[in-house]
């Protein structure tokens, strides 16, 4: 149980800081479809590819006291931030976890923002079907977010930057 609790906490550990809830989300799904070896089952919801397993794991570990949630007003909306505290620190040097080149995929991840990762993770969701049909279900199911074909071809570059990353670790 507790070891795709550890593989959270890393994720988080060399991210730094993570700011948001769906940032958090859309980097473990994209992680995952990546090849790391994340867990949580995904099902498309209102912001793309949402797993409630990790919310409840995220949970869990605020509850335990390894990872630190803040609520921050923004506007008119609430941000989250998540860091790892030392308590959680302690546990996973006990917890060793083996994910070669996990920081620095998840680092360059979470310096783009939302808007992206979430059309990062509908274009992974929809991996199975050819690019010009992954494209209609870009413009279908987030049309309120008017993305556009280059940030739809940004997406595509950006998906195969990561996997070379991975590559070349290995």
């Amino acid at each position: 149980m507790l070891k795709d609790h550890a593989k959270l906490m890393q994720a988080i550990l060399v991210s730094g800081e993570i700011i948001g809830r769906k940032k958090l989300q859309k980097m473990i799904y994209i992680a995952k479809k990546i090849d790391f070896p994340f867990q949580d089952r995904f099902q498309f919801h209102f912001y793309g590819p949402y797993s409630e397993e990790l919310t409840t794991r995220v949970e869990e570990l605020c509850n335990m006291g390894f990872l630190n949630e803040v609520k921050e007003k923004k506007g008119g909306y609430y941000q989250y931030r998540y860091k790892l505290t030392d308590s959680g620190k302690e546990f996973l040097s006990l917890n060793e976890v083996d994910m070669p080149c996990l920081e620095d995929c998840l680092n360059d991840m979470n310096a783009q923002n939302a808007r992206f990762l979430e059309l990062v993770s509908t274009v992974l969701y929809f991996d199975n079907l050819p690019k010009e049909e992954v494209a209609q279900k870009v413009f279908t199911l987030k049309s309120s977010q008017r993305y556009t074909v280059e940030e739809i071809d940004e997406a595509y570059r950006y998906i195969e930057a990561l996997r070379e990353k991975v590559i070349q670790e290995v």
